[in-house]
């Protein structure tokens, strides 16, 4: 049984794309790895922004720092 863990940041992320990840990773397991999509688990994790970081600053300072 496949487990795989998606994070991203809590941007705005619309349930047709959270559908459309889980659907597409479920297919590349199977198509990959040849696993059955029914016992093939996908979850979704948001995290606020405070919560992650990006060589080693937050991710928004990180951003920043690569638009300058």
């Amino acid at each position: 049984m496949p487990y795989v863990n998606i994070k991203v940041t809590r941007e705005g992320v619309t349930a047709d794309q959270k559908a459309e990840l889980i659907s597409g990773v479920t297919d590349l397991l199977v198509r990959v790895l040849n696993k059955n999509p029914k016992t093939t688990v996908v979850v979704i994790d948001e995290v606020s922004l405070e919560d992650w970081g990006v060589g080693g600053v937050p991710v928004e300072q990180y951003r920043r720092a690569r638009v300058s």
